[in-house]
């Protein structure tokens, strides 16, 4: 096996066992990621802060206590990336997704993904692209400009974690960090053609300062992204375990490598193309119906459902958008109260839909936020009846394909699709729906559409059934494998 092979092809799973028994060197093996990071991450533009010095020393302490017979964690050893938005390293800069005012901020903490990993052996080599405060579904901004599809370099990666899920399709690293607030692991992990998981709410330790309950509308998720369905099964034994700093952190364990292994035979699956409100391209209808017979495959059983939403897809992503600026206003005013006035001293460093959301977030009344709060609480309604009745709720990830990457660093979405018109920030996402839930949720490769690029099949659970979400997610890889898919890739 070559040096590039060490770096494109092996799993996570794969590079930590072969280091526990001394195949490959921790130092081998941060050589070649961090050589092929080099050759082929100017194409896409998947990291964009590098801490290759800081990682050799960390692969060469790995290989001490390899060669001393410590007791090694489930990654030790193994390359990873953690996202620039709201995910810190202690010592690290945080542009909070290309804010160039803030190129040399730098924080003094670690958020649970990099410390749970770090504690399990993984070394981070760098932080991977994300468009401004994770406030959409794609990924570019003015500080670093747009993350790059593998599979068709002019097409965006989809975001907020945009720059994960390109580097892990492009083989740069077998596993990333992504966040997830209305899809952001999901959607790139569509559009790159790779696995992404958004665990229960409070599964996963979410801390949040100085707004300990600022998590909540709508549900905000760490999580990982990967190649195998495996790797992110094993991060999430990792990453899942309560957190006292975490008012919402659960208590409990989940065997989430058992799960791999797990039938999903005699399991009842709800599928719905749109959710009954959403522009769906055909393409993408085409693709999913196809996909969805694996799970009879399987020995599931699969039925159209109803999803009973008496809103516009419009209203609701509208209540989602309204949830974020409030949160974004707190941001905002929390750098401001650090002497950093992005919005008086440094108004163009943020695109004009940012200041847009910004100004109504301003202007929310409590009143205004319950409201909200109650058309969020229709939608749970809706999709929990289905759930009710059903293990499983299976649907396209997304309602379109990747789209072109702008030249002006503020790539967006469709305005709209079948001639509906959407918001295009994050109206194409059939993600955020599931964040006003918090159930567990994954989306699989499902396969590509007729002009080459990938398609994401979204698998929601019932309430705290991850190791459910685990056991179909592997069921599909089983019987649709993807790891042919990219070969397709431009790199």
């Amino acid at each position: 096996m070559t040096t590039e092979d060490l770096a494109k092809t092996e799993s996570a799973a794969t590079l930590a066992a072969r280091i526990r028994r001394k195949e490959v060197s921790p130092v081998e093996v941060m050589d070649a990621a961090i050589a092929r990071i080099e050759a082929h991450n100017p194409q896409i533009n998947a990291l964009i802060i590098f801490g290759f010095e800081e990682a050799r020393k960390a692969a060469k302490a790995a290989e001490a206590a390899l060669m001393r017979g410590d007791k090694l964690g489930a990654f030790h050893g193994v390359p990873i990336a953690m996202k620039d938005c709201f995910d810190f390293k202690r010592g690290w800069v945080t542009t909070f997704g290309g804010i160039r005012a803030l190129k040399n901020y730098v924080v003094d903490t670690c958020c649970p993904f990099v410390e749970r990993m770090e504690q399990a052996g993984a070394i981070v080599v760098g932080k991977t692209n994300s468009p401004v405060f994770g406030f959409r579904g794609t990924c570019d901004n003015y500080m670093y400009g747009p993350s790059k599809n593998p599979f068709d370099l002019a097409k965006n990666t989809g975001g907020s974690s945009g720059g994960s899920a390109g580097a892990v399709a492009a083989g740069l690293l077998p596993l990333c960090e992504g966040t997830d607030g209305g899809g952001s692991i999901r959607i790139p992990s569509s559009w790159c053609g790779v696995f992404g998981y958004k665990a229960s709410f409070g599964r996963v330790p979410f801390v949040s300062r100085p707004n300990a309950f600022g998590g909540t509308a709508p549900f905000l998720f760490e999580g990982p992204i990967s190649r195998t369905v495996e790797d992110s099964a094993l991060a999430m034994s990792v990453l899942a375990g309560f957190d006292s700093r975490d008012p919402y952190s659960i208590e409990g364990k989940v065997d989430f490598m058992a799960a791999l292994r797990a039938s999903i035979a005699g399991k009842t699956i709800g599928y719905t193309r749109d959710y009954g409100i959403f522009p769906v391209e055909p393409r993408v209808i085409a693709v999913v119906d196809k996909a969805v017979k694996a799970f009879e495959e399987a020995g599931a059983r699969v039925e159209e459902v109803k999803v009973d939403i008496r809103r516009s897809q419009r209203e609701l992503s509208d209540v989602w958008c309204r949830f974020i600026s409030v949160m974004q206003v707190a941001a905002l005013e929390g750098f401001k109260r650090q002497g950093i006035d992005l919005m008086r001293d440094h108004h163009d460093d943020l695109p004009p839909e940012l200041w847009h959301w910004d100004e109504i977030g301003r202007n929310m009344t409590a009143v205004q936020y319950l409201a909200d709060q109650a058309v969020r609480s229709e939608v749970f309604d809706a999709l929990r009846a289905v759930l009710d009745r059903h293990d499983f709720l299976v649907s396209p990830t997304l309602a379109c394909v990747a789209v072109d990457n702008a030249a002006d660093g503020n790539t967006v979405g469709p305005k709209q699709i079948n001639g509906e018109a959407i918001d295009p920030l994050i109206g194409w996402c059939m993600t955020y729906l599931i964040n006003f839930l918090g159930y567990p949720a994954a989306t699989v490769p499902a396969g590509l559409a007729d002009n080459g690029l990938p398609i994401g099949l979204q698998i929601v659970g019932r309430r705290y059934a991850d190791a459910d979400v685990f056991a179909a997610s592997a069921q599909f890889e089983k019987l649709r494998p993807w790891m042919d898919t990219y070969k397709r890739c431009k790199l």
